[in-house]
C-alpha cells in the first residue's frame, strides 16, 4: 500500500497510546485496525498482531521489572506455573483452531472476542476486585481452566491477554493489582511464544516476511505509543476513558463482523 508506512506508524502509535493510558499494550485496538485499515485477511491480521504484541511485551518487561522487581515476584512462582499449565495448552489449541477456521468464521469469532474484551475492560475498571476464597485444590483446577481459555483467546486474537490474566490472578490468588500486572507478563510471554511457534507452521506466517517494512514501522509506532500512553496514565479520568474505549471495541466488533460478509 503506497503511503502506508507513515500511516502505519501513526496507527500503531495511536493504539499504543490508547492501551498505555489504561496499562495495556493496545493489541485489542490494533487487531481491527489491521483488518479494516491495512486490509489484512483475518488470520494474517492475527499473526501480525501476535508478532507486534510480542515486541511490545518484550519492550515493556524491563520497565515493569523496575517497578516490581523479580524478588517481589519470586514468592508467587506457583501462580505463574498454575496458569501456564493451562495457558500453554490453550495457546497451542487456539492457534491450531485459528489456522483451520474458514476466514468467515474467524472474522466472526474475532468480532465476538472483541465484545468479550470490551466487557472485561469495563469489569476491570468498575468497582474493586476482591480475592475469592476457595479451597487450594479448587484454586489449582480453576487456574488451569482459566489459563486454558485465556491462552485460547490470546492466541486467536494475537494479544498478550493481560486484560483477562490480571483479574484472574487477583480473584483466584489474592495478589494486589500491581503484582498481578507483572505476573501476567510472566504468564503471557511464554504463552505468546507457544502460539507464535504454532503459527510459524502455517503458510500465512509468510505475511511477516512479505510485509516486513510495514510490520517494522507498526512495531515502532506501537512501542512509541505504548510508552507515551504509559506517561499519560491517569491524565484522562477512567470514568470517561474506559467507557469510550469499550464503545470503540464494540464498534470495531460490528465492523469486523460485517467484514466477514464481504469475504
Amino acid at each position: 500500500m503506497r503511503g502506508s508506512l507513515p500511516l502505519a506508524f501513526t496507527g500503531g502509535a495511536a493504539v499504543g497510546i490508547l492501551g498505555g493510558m489504561i496499562g495495556l499494550g493496545g493489541a485489542e485496538f490494533r487487531l481491527p485496525l489491521l483488518i479494516m485499515l491495512f486490509g489484512f485477511a483475518a488470520l494474517q491480521a492475527v499473526i501480525v498482531n501476535k508478532a507486534l504484541s510480542l515486541i511490545v511485551v518484550l519492550t515493556a518487561l524491563p520497565a515493569r521489572l523496575v517497578a516490581v522487581p523479580v524478588s517481589a515476584l519470586t514468592p508467587h512462582w506457583d501462580v505463574v506455573v498454575n496458569l501456564l499449565a493451562g495457558s500453554l495448552v490453550g495457546a497451542w489449541a487456539g492457534a491450531t483452531w485459528a489456522t483451520r477456521m474458514r476466514s468467515v468464521t474467524l472474522y466472526r469469532v474475532l468480532a465476538v472476542m472483541l465484545v468479550l474484551i470490551a466487557a472485561a475492560l469495563i469489569a476491570n475498571h468498575v468497582g474493586t476486585l476482591h480475592h475469592v476464597a476457595l479451597a487450594p485444590a479448587t484454586v489449582i483446577v480453576s487456574g488451569v481452566v482459566a489459563g486454558f481459555f485465556i491462552g485460547v483467546v490470546a492466541a486467536i486474537m494475537g494479544v498478550a491477554g493481560g486484560e483477562l490474566l490480571i483479574p484472574t490472578i487477583v480473584l483466584l490468588f489474592g495478589t494486589d493489582i500491581k503484582t498481578a500486572g507483572s505476573l501476567s507478563l510472566a504468564v503471557s510471554l511464554p504463552t505468546m511464544l507457544v502460539a507464535f511457534a504454532r503459527y510459524s507452521r502455517d503458510g500465512s506466517f509468510t505475511v511477516l516476511r512479505r510485509h516486513a517494512r510495514l510490520v517494522t514501522v507498526l512495531a515502532l509506532g506501537s512501542v512509541t505509543g505504548t510508552i507515551a500512553g504509559g506517561m499519560l496514565l491517569g491524565v484522562v479520568p477512567e470514568a470517561i476513558l474506559v467507557p469510550g474505549l469499550a464503545a470503540l471495541l464494540l464498534l470495531s466488533s460490528i465492523k469486523v463482523w460485517k467484514h466477514s460478509t464481504t469475504e
